[in-house]
């Protein structure tokens, strides 16, 4: 089920898969998803709920998998990857698309007031405090502190926000 308040911006040039398994994707009040972002049901029953005032720039992929969940007031840069679910594969003698998935580490969450830098990835597990800034090219798995200016690696913290 796709739901969409009236007073949000989505291109015609975005590309909003309907799920084959019942998960919903809600997009908030005065949210803008820009041309050329993919909204993809995959890996999981997760829902995808993205709050009011959001925008979501161009080339962002973003993978319902174990969910997402998107505050308000949240900015994402170009080409970032939202990727709340991990392909299993321990198994020698089984290819890896036939293994399925993980169990949850929990999808990603992004509380309000976050900047999210362009080409960054998001994996499952990610939880982004009130007002963090996400680097360019940053990649983040873990809990982030709110007010936290984060880049590169989730092994590197730059700073906190005053």
């Amino acid at each position: 089920m796709i739901e969409i308040d009236p007073t949000a911006m989505v291109s015609p040039m975005a590309d909003i898969e309907p799920s084959v398994r019942g998960t919903r994707v809600v997009i908030g009040a005065h949210s803008v998803i820009d041309s050329f972002v993919k909204i993809k049901p995959a890996g999981g029953q997760g829902d995808l709920n993205i709050g009011e005032h959001v925008v979501i720039n161009s080339g962002c992929v973003l993978y319902t998998g174990h969910g997402i969940r998107i505050g308000n007031h949240v900015a994402v840069a170009a080409n970032c990857t939202f990727a709340p679910v991990n392909h299993a594969y321990s198994k020698r003698n089984r290819l890896i698309r036939e293994q399925g998935f993980l169990p949850s580490r929990g999808g990603i969450v992004i509380e309000d007031d976050v900047w999210i830098g362009a080409n960054s990835v998001l994996l499952d597990g990610t939880i982004l405090r009130r007002g963090v800034v996400v680097g360019a090219g940053s990649l983040v798995r873990d809990e982030i502190p709110p007010y936290t200016i984060w880049a590169g690696t989730p092994l590197r913290q730059i700073g906190v926000r005053t």
